[in-house]
């Protein structure tokens, strides 16, 4: 599969940024033309200490802390306060793939590299010295197309460990009426974060059976020419994998073909506005936070119709 699908090269040999390389200037301009009602939906889980990582694990959920507050204030012990004048300040703290997120190109490792040739010991303590998120903090901005899958299926969500095929994502494409073109970003809903939700908290969410795709659904990316793909699930792909390793799409979808992977995406409102209009591309822009040297980064996607 890696043979079939590697762009190491592909865009020279100090390349950072993987397929995301087809999101070209003209294919910008092209995306803005999708929006008409300027109805803007976010994708992003909300950041707080609800979820949807378990406890104690340590991606941690976001903390967020008070440094100054409108209660010291009125209590006389803010800084520098005179005649009633203050201010509040606050700070957080979190795993920065906690959440809703990117995973960059320095995420993944197979055979000790990481995309584009590149050994895995660029990433260090001090961060990623190449391949870092930081990158793509100006590129996220394309057409998004959504593939409702459960939608297609008549189903509310996807069984858990149901193994989504290139001929599925074809089959609801075709029932949506909508086409993928070069420098896309497709959003695959499963329904796996309604499942969650359904069911009243995120037991199951992480660490636990999930549709999603597999190493035989990558040259149907490639082909593509994808830029990126993201989707309602914890780790992106099918889990468990039937593969000697964990997360096998990670090892040569990232480390090998570059892709950008998006996870924990929250694809309800905008499955719901989708259907009611019966079109289901839109301007998409989700630029990850530039933490410099950072593996992955912490995103609120906007799809605006």
């Amino acid at each position: 599969m890696i043979a079939r699908v590697s762009n190491w090269g592909r865009w020279g040999p100090d390349d950072e940024l993987g397929t995301v390389n087809y999101i070209t200037e003209s294919k910008r301009v092209e995306s803005s033309r999708l929006v008409e009602s300027g109805e803007t939906i976010s994708l992003a889980l909300p950041f707080d200490r609800a979820g949807p990582q378990p406890p104690h694990e340590r991606r941690l959920n976001v903390q967020h802390i008070m440094l100054e507050t409108g209660t010291d204030l009125r209590a006389g012990v803010q800084r520098n306060s005179v005649g009633g004048w203050g201010y509040a300040d606050d700070m957080v703290v979190m795993a920065l793939q906690c959440g809703t997120q990117w995973d960059s190109l320095a995420h993944a490792f197979y055979d000790f590299k990481m995309y584009n040739d590149r050994d895995c010991t660029l990433v260090t303590a001090d961060g990623a010295a190449k391949n870092s998120i930081v990158v793509l903090a100006d590129r996220i901005v394309s057409r998004g197309v959504l593939v409702d899958l459960p939608r297609a299926a008549g189903l509310p969500w996807l069984p858990t460990e149901h193994h989504i095929t290139s001929g599925e994502l074809d089959t609801a494409l075709v029932r949506e009426g909508v086409q993928t073109a070069p420098g896309d970003v497709l959003l695959i809903r499963t329904g796996h974060l309604a499942r969650a939700r359904a069911s009243g908290g995120w037991a199951g969410y992480t660490y636990a059976g999930e549709p999603g795709i597999g190493l035989e659904e990558l040259p149907w990316i490639h082909e593509k020419r994808l830029a990126a793909v993201a989707t309602d699930t914890w780790a992106f792909e099918l889990l468990p994998s039937d593969y000697s390793i964990m997360l096998p799409v990670h090892a040569v979808g990232i480390v090998h073909m570059g892709l950008l992977l998006g996870e924990m995406f929250d694809f309800e409102s905008l499955a719901a506005a989708c259907a009611r209009d019966a079109r289901f591309e839109f301007l998409f822009v989700a630029p990850p936070l530039p933490f410099t040297g950072a593996v992955g980064s912490p995103v609120n996607p906007l799809a605006i119709r």
